[in-house]
């Protein structure tokens, strides 16, 4: 792990909807957070939801096959709106937000025009093969441990930031960063995340 590697850190759909998941993962994100920003590091978020056409039969998308109208995320509802801390970030330091309506961030939504993980990385000169990224939000075993493993599968060192992570259970967290940390890449905590990039 070398602290010169081109770094961006991955904020995953920190949003109302999730807010109960992440009380004690809301102030180690705004720690690095605030950390990237002091050492002009990229910051990028992801934001999910789902259009009409997806939420309108025959559902195309997975995930509302899987959860079902009423349990997915609508594009402009209130809960998809980003955690209140999070989007005073996003507006003041211009940090981009990436759409997407699965679990894996780097598939986004696929609609034209719209802002890619993959693009604002490349934008960020950090690159598969010579780049890292440092995954937070939620949750932790879907989106942030798919957008990883993503991650992992296009060459980037991956991180996950065990503390600055959350899930619907303390056993779904656990679960999620243990398989992570088996075959993809290093579960570490904002302390030592903050050591290693100064």
């Amino acid at each position: 792990m070398s602290p010169t590697t081109p770094t961006a850190l991955l904020i995953i759909d920190m949003q109302t909807v999730f807010l109960p998941m992440t009380r004690t993962a809301l102030p180690h994100i705004l720690t690095l957070t605030h950390h990237f920003l002091s050492h002009n590091l990229p910051i990028i978020a992801t934001q999910h939801g789902h259009s009409p056409a997806d939420l309108s039969p025959p559902f195309a998308n997975q995930l509302v096959r899987k959860w079902g109208v009423d349990g997915s995320i609508a594009t402009g509802s209130r809960n998809w709106e980003l955690i209140p801390e999070i989007q005073e970030l996003v507006t003041k330091d211009d940090i981009p937000v990436v759409p997407k309506n699965t679990y894996d961030a780097f598939l986004g939504t696929g609609t034209e025009g719209e802002k890619r993980l993959d693009e604002c990385l490349e934008e960020a000169g950090v690159r598969p093969g010579e780049g890292r990224v440092v995954v937070v939000g939620v949750m932790t075993d879907c989106c942030v441990d798919t957008t990883g493993r993503s991650a992992f599968n296009r060459g980037f060192e991956t991180w996950v930031v065990g503390d600055a992570c959350g899930s619907g259970s303390g056993e779904q967290h656990e679960r999620g960063l243990k398989g992570f940390a088996f075959a993809f890449g290093e579960v570490l905590g904002t302390e030592e995340v903050v050591g290693w990039l100064k």
